[in-house]
């Protein structure tokens, strides 16, 4: 049996890096949360080369390199590695689904624009979908395929949240996400930043009713899965409608900064999906 310390290290880097995932992945009995752990670990380096400030160049170099790493998972003295790889022994983990993340994050270093929520929905089911069909290989279910396909539409749900959220950050790094249809749609024009307030607002709660649209496809997911599985799920998935909420009650925050729930909001939401109350 593989020692513990891989998989400590993946929990240590999932609950300073992904904490309001890990809300829901210490729901989890041990094995499964382990595995989620590793996936995460991995999940996080590969997002780290995306917004590190590298340049373009090296940053697809170490993309390269993320790709050829998930050939040898089973041999590898690196911990998350290590850990993914006994993971992967475990569950029926799709670990080619990580080359979709890694497609995905090279979207970002060549500076992929978005004109239609098409190209953003390919982007989407890359980054976030991709983690949600591993996922399912972690939980489980009496119907995988149709469990996996709602997994990546719940991650089309959750990346669209991150976008909202997300905004000014973004900006910051040149990225804007927002379908340039929408931007037009509304009036807002390329420099989000410099529109006016009430666009803006129409804006972030037409994208906001996007994501709950596919939050409610992707949620059907629930049934499908063991009850500690679906806890885990429905507290990830309740923050981040609660982040949602959030932004839909005062849309010209994006602009502002990060929105964010607090730690006791976030335990509140994980203790009622244990106890399988909706958040």
């Amino acid at each position: 049996m593989m020692a513990t310390d891989p998989y400590r290290r993946c929990e240590e880097i999932t609950r300073a890096r992904a904490a309001n995932f890990y809300y829901g992945i210490r729901l989890l009995p041990v094995p499964k949360r382990r595995a989620l752990c590793a996936i995460y670990a991995f999940a996080r380096r590969v997002d780290d080369i995306g917004d590190g400030l590298l340049t373009p160049a090296e940053q697809l170099r170490l993309l390269e390199q993320a790709r050829a790493d998930l050939g040898r998972v089973s041999s590898s003295p690196d911990p998350v590695l290590s850990a993914l790889g006994d993971a992967a022994a475990r569950f029926p983990i799709p670990l080619s689904a990580f080359a979709d993340l890694i497609d995905g994050i090279e979207m970002d270093v060549r500076g992929q624009q978005y004109t239609a929520f098409e190209a953003l929905e390919v982007y989407c089911r890359r980054v976030a979908g991709s983690i949600g069909r591993m996922s399912v290989g972690v939980f489980g279910s009496s119907r995988p395929d149709t469990a996996t396909r709602l997994a990546d539409d719940l991650g089309v749900a959750m990346q669209l949240t991150n976008v909202l959220r997300d905004v000014r950050e973004d900006l910051a790094r040149g990225r804007m996400y927002i379908p340039a249809e929408d931007l037009d749609r509304f009036g807002c024009g390329p420099d989000l930043a410099s529109a006016p307030p009430g666009a803006v607002a129409a804006l972030v709660r037409f994208e906001a009713a996007r994501a709950r649209d596919w939050f409610k496809r992707g949620l059907r997911v629930l049934p499908l899965l063991d009850s500690r599985s679906a806890s885990c799920v429905s507290a990830m998935t309740g923050i981040y409608r609660r982040i949602l909420a959030r932004l839909e009650r005062r849309p010209e925050g994006v602009l502002e900064g990060r929105v964010s729930l607090p730690p006791w909001e976030k335990a509140w939401v994980a203790a009622r999906s244990l106890g399988g109350v909706g958040s």
